[in-house]
């Protein structure tokens, strides 16, 4: 009976947030602002306080330019984003998070990317917007926020007029947050845990349930649920990703819970279910009482279809009734 509703999501195409005349009259002082927070870095949660403007790295091992990986029409996104010409995504190098399981390890751990000026990062943006792109999608933006803002003043000014996709571990600060509003149309955030225990050992981050409910919360404040045009894009709104694990099934539950309660019954929800041991879930302990066992055996495993199957009945009765798959 909830289906009924998909209706009220639909909208005319609207123009990106980012072309309201209050954002650009504001760019400028946001750009300022941005920058501001990197002489003693306070971008992310982590607050490391090194010097980026002089090079200085610690957790994300990024300095005072962006290091872009890969930047393509993905075509491997949801539905609602990918479309039929892909979505522009822009993959950055490095992550404050230190997750054992990452499957794009090689990306977000050795950091090999590119290192991009504002200029060059803004052509980047319009070269995608050229080929077709559907929207500009900012994978793993958390720890570059600052180069983003500066980076999106000059494309805008230079032609782009795609919508913008935060694509996002949910480890942000709010004060980034708070610089990317009215610049963001679709925040996708991936809500990885709810326990500061799994958190510590699985992303060695234990306040991460804590930052990822306060920057959730702000995402929906700024953008409110997910709206697709007639065609089926998603156009303005709040994606939530959630990575189902093996063992962690109340962990899924409990922020299932916390979505329909504490932010929308409404919110889109991409249940996935593509995880598989990866990075350092399967190595080999070699000294001490554990020696020769995985380093993380409740998650060295796939996930099964009956775990995957109580995710979404989980989902369901918390009150969320709109899933990707």
């Amino acid at each position: 009976m909830n289906e009924d509703k998909s209706d009220q999501f639909v909208v005319s195409p609207p123009l990106p947030a980012y072309l309201d005349a209050e954002v650009i009259r504001t760019m400028p002082d946001r750009v300022r602002r941005g920058l501001q927070e990197l002489p003693c870095c306070r971008a992310c949660p982590r607050n490391c306080r090194v010097n980026r403007m002089a090079g200085e790295t610690r957790v994300c091992r990024t300095g005072r330019y962006a290091r872009v990986n890969s930047a393509f029409a993905h075509l491997g996104e949801e539905n609602c984003l990918r479309g039929w010409r892909g979505s522009g995504t822009i993959f950055f190098a490095g992550c404050n998070l230190r997750c054992v399981f990452c499957q794009n390890w090689d990306i977000s751990q050795q950091g090999d990317g590119r290192e991009m000026d504002a200029s060059a990062l803004a052509d980047v943006m319009l070269a995608l917007q050229e080929c077709g792109c559907h929207n500009i999608n900012f994978v793993t933006p958390e720890h570059v926020v600052p180069q983003v803002v500066e980076a999106l003043g000059l494309a805008i000014d230079r032609g782009l007029r795609l919508p913008v996709v935060y694509n996002t571990s949910a480890y942000d600060s709010l004060s980034s947050l708070k610089l990317m509003d009215g610049l963001v149309d679709i925040y996708m955030p991936d809500f990885k845990f709810w326990s500061a225990e799994s958190a510590r050992r699985l992303c060695k981050a234990k306040d991460y349930p804590e930052r990822a409910r306060q920057a959730v919360r702000e995402m929906h404040r700024q953008v409110g649920d997910l709206h697709f045009t007639p065609q089926g894009l998603a156009c303005r709104g709040l994606l939530v990703r959630h990575l189902v694990m093996p063992g962690l099934l109340q962990e899924s539950r409990e922020i299932f819970r916390w979505l329909a309660d504490e932010v929308s019954p409404d919110t889109f929800v991409n249940i996935m279910a593509q995880y598989h041991p990866d990075y350092q879930v399967g190595r080999i302990i070699e000294t001490g009482p554990r020696a020769g066992q995985p380093r993380h055996p409740q998650i060295n495993r796939c996930l099964t279809s009956a775990e995957l199957e109580f995710a979404y009945q989980s989902a369901r009765e918390a009150g969320l009734w709109r899933f990707d798959k």
